[in-house]
């Protein structure tokens, strides 16, 4: 398969049901009138862990912040379940990345998770003790518990990650929308991600994550966006994740994608 014609297997532009927890309709980004995705056109099926992968600058975390509103588009569409983000907000958790956040800001760690609650509570109302309960239960989770009363600043980078995790987590959205979890955290950190992933699918969630590690795309996730500037393919790893496919995203770095493949092909052996 060539490089001008990658695997792909997207929906025609007018089929975006109600039932995708997040459709993209023809989205085109651009920075200072030079485009950073073009035409995106994308429907995530449900209840699945989903990967989002492609080189650096290929609009992975500009695709996030895109549907979140926190940048404006070109042109295109957003539907969360069919409706509009804003319509749909408290549907959608979002972990952002750790190096985009003031992790010297006066706050300990179950107050961050708290802060994830407030379109519930009400800004300037207080947190009341279901609350605090319910953003204790999600440190809980992510095995912070102890570490509720420290300020965030005296934390690791690893247990950072997990905070901000648990603060998605508290929201109990349907819809999540992570950017690099996995960056720069230890392996027991990451241990902790990838059981949230599968406690957050097997409740029936969907999870859309950043992902720069190729070689655990098959262990972690059921589907794959593969991505640079435009959508190259997506769909479930197993038929989408093919050497052909990565070289048509990252432009024939042919080591580490042979290498990719090679554990691909394995893993499709052994099955």
């Amino acid at each position: 398969m060539s490089e001008s014609t990658p695997q792909s297997v997207a929906a025609p532009a007018e089929e975006h049901p109600a039932s995708s927890p997040l459709s993209i309709h023809d989205m085109t980004v651009a920075y200072h009138r030079k485009p950073v995705l073009w035409d995106i056109d994308y429907n995530a099926p449900p209840g699945r862990l989903i990967a989002i992968v492609g080189p650096n600058g290929a609009g992975k975390s500009t695709l996030i912040k895109a549907v979140l509103n926190l940048i404006p588009t070109v042109s295109g569409s957003v539907r969360i379940f069919g409706q509009t983000y804003r319509k749909q907000r408290e549907q959608v958790g979002y972990v952002p990345q750790r190096s985009s956040v003031d992790w010297d800001f006066p706050i300990n760690a179950l107050e961050v998770v708290t802060m994830g609650l407030y379109r519930r509570i009400g800004w300037f109302r207080p947190v009341t003790r279901k609350y605090r309960q319910q953003a204790m239960r999600a440190l809980v989770r992510v095995g912070m518990q102890d570490f509720a009363m420290r300020q965030i600043s005296q934390l690791s980078g690893g247990q950072q990650q997990r905070v901000f995790l648990a603060r998605a987590l508290a929201q109990e959205s349907d819809l999540y929308l992570m950017d690099e979890p996995f960056a720069g955290v230890d392996a027991s950190t990451e241990h902790a991600i990838v059981a949230v992933l599968r406690e957050l699918k097997d409740a029936g969630r969907t999870a859309l994550v950043v992902h720069h590690d190729l070689q655990t795309v098959p262990e972690y996730f059921d589907e794959v966006v593969l991505l640079n500037m435009r959508l190259i393919a997506h769909g479930p790893v197993s038929e989408v994740f093919t050497p052909e496919n990565l070289r048509a995203t990252y432009g024939g770095k042919l080591a580490l994608l042979d290498q990719v493949g090679h554990r691909m092909t394995m893993s499709g052996d052994a099955r």
